[in-house]
């Protein structure tokens, strides 16, 4: 058998740095290979001419042309997988949210010169995230997911696993979510399904720091059901959804009859930091029977081990199909590992959940 092709990247940015670190990045992963950097817009479309990419990581702000109405024309007339690559600012995650929109499979932070901890960390997410865009199943392009990520850490690295006491005084229900690659609209989709006094929901959407701020604004935007970014210490009530902030894990804790929930720092946990599979540990614990999780497409397999804990625990599980998910990584390790109670499609999830919160067991 012959050596599988790697990926081929263009590379798109303005800055001279970020693409010769963004360059130096992707080459250094044995499976991906930068074909060409483009400063703009314009100079890419003529790369493009010459030779088509698998993936193309692309700047926001840019001169001539920004990136967001490049996404549009290439999603138009030749839809290609796009990681959208922007700073972590407020006025860049506001403008970046619409990338999702018009079609992007990813964002990622730039990668800054600093620390060796973040440039290592930035580096692992950047390639990870070309993997899932060329896995990604875009329509047209037909494509199907092919190339699990291998975990480096478990949830053992921020969350001690120990054995699930039983729930007592409360029959609160909590919904723990955890989605990746694709994940933004398929829980925009879930969410606006969800009526305002419907039930607590904790989320990890694998996403930098200053984006989960802006997406959960979006969210609470177009839901009934407020959205908020969670801060630490923030009470698990009724009525609203809680999203993890990015670079920060999200745990539920307990106290007496009531909930509320924990942010830690620590080590990216199977590559992500927030991690579902801290999350659905610490669900697992703490509500036991009383919870309901959910696995949402995604590249890899975070959340998977968790999701099985939440079962073992008594909570009743659901994955996303393949049918419906942008990428069946996550979800697809969930039933392999018999940790999904049911496999549900889209648009049957949010009616499955309000089902499972509001029947007696």
């Amino acid at each position: 058998m012959g050596r599988k092709r790697r990926i081929r990247v263009l590379v798109v940015d303005d800055s001279a740095v970020v693409r010769a670190t963004m360059e130096a990045i992707l080459s250094s992963a044995p499976d991906i290979e930068v074909i060409g950097v483009a400063a703009d817009p314009f100079l890419a479309a003529n790369k493009i001419r010459d030779r088509v990419p698998d993936v193309i990581t692309l700047d926001v702000d840019m001169p001539r042309m920004d990136g967001i109405t490049f996404l549009r024309k290439i999603m138009s007339q030749h839809p290609i997988p796009v990681v959208v690559c922007s700073a972590l600012t407020q006025e860049g995650a506001q403008t970046t949210m619409k990338a999702f929109e018009y079609g992007a499979v990813e964002v990622i932070a730039k990668p800054q010169l600093g620390t060796k901890q973040f440039l290592e960390e930035s580096s692992a997410r950047i390639q990870d995230a070309v993997r899932a865009a060329a896995s990604a199943r875009i329509e047209l392009l037909g494509r199907s997911v092919r190339k699990p990520v291998e975990p480096k850490r478990s949830a053992d690295a921020v969350i001690p696993k120990r054995r699930v006491q039983a729930i007592e005084c409360t029959t609160d229900k909590v919904v723990a979510i955890g989605a990746s690659t694709g994940g933004t609209e398929a829980i925009r989709t879930l969410l606006a399904s969800i009526p305002a006094d419907g039930p607590t929901i904790l989320i990890v959407q694998h996403m930098p720091r200053e984006f989960t701020r802006h997406f959960a604004q979006r969210l609470d935007d177009v839901c009934r059901i407020h959205v908020k970014e969670a801060e630490q210490g923030d009470m698990v009530l009724s009525g609203r959804v809680l999203i993890a902030p990015g670079d920060r894990h999200m745990v539920l804790r307990r106290n007496g009859d009531r909930y509320r929930v924990e942010l830690l720092d620590g080590p990216l946990v199977c590559r992500h930091r927030p991690s579902v599979d801290v999350l659905f540990r610490s669900v697992a614990q703490c509500a036991g029977q009383n919870a309901v999780g959910v696995l949402l497409t995604g590249m890899g397999d975070d959340g998977a081990s968790g999701l099985l804990e939440m079962r073992e625990a008594g909570a009743r599980t659901i994955a996303q199909d393949e049918a419906t998910s942008v990428v069946f990584g996550m979800p697809a390790e969930a039933i392999r590992r018999s940790a999904a109670e049911s496999v549900l499609g889209l648009p049957k999830i949010a009616e499955h959940v309000l089902e499972l919160c509001t029947r007696n067991r």
